[in-house]
């Protein structure tokens, strides 16, 4: 871990004022469904080619068409996402794959993200190790930006 990671995570230990285990674990939780979320939505940016918010930038004809609900098995107990979706049905997501359930193993791959540096490259890495897929450069960056604020939060 480097040590702006143990200065933030230092930091967001003593903002939570934790009094159990349980209470740690369930912080734990909300991040890495947060981590996959926000990589969902970038691996949906990347699919569009546009961000949610900036449609001006769009060049397709395909748009987003709402979510899912998928409730996947890890480690830290269930966690429900919300699995974006296109109208065209182009968009197949490669953090949660379609018809995988269970990520046990994968939490500390997620976190390893929060301290790693959150450099590209370490980003690229993980994923790489993880689910042994390449990502390009354009949807690394787009997954450090939009987990860069959930972090900071």
């Amino acid at each position: 871990m480097s040590n702006i990671s143990k200065e933030i995570l230092r930091n967001y230990v003593n903002e939570q004022k934790f009094k159990s285990p349980d209470e740690v674990l369930a912080a734990m939780k909300e991040m890495f469904k947060d981590v996959l979320q926000e990589a969902l939505e970038a691996e949906m940016d990347t699919q569009l080619g546009y961000n949610k918010y900036n449609v001006t930038e769009k060049q397709t004809t395909n748009s987003r068409n709402g979510y899912s609900k998928k409730t996947i098995k890890s480690e830290l107990g269930p966690v429900e996402l919300n699995i974006p979706r296109d109208r065209s049905g182009e968009y197949k997501p490669k953090i949660i794959p379609k018809y995988k359930r269970n990520v046990t193993g994968i939490e500390d791959k997620v976190m390893a993200l929060y301290a790693a540096g959150m450099t590209t490259r370490d980003i690229s890495e993980q994923v790489k190790n993880l689910y042994d897929v390449d990502l390009s450069p354009e949807m690394v960056s787009n997954i450090t930006n939009r987990i860069l604020p959930v972090v900071a939060e």
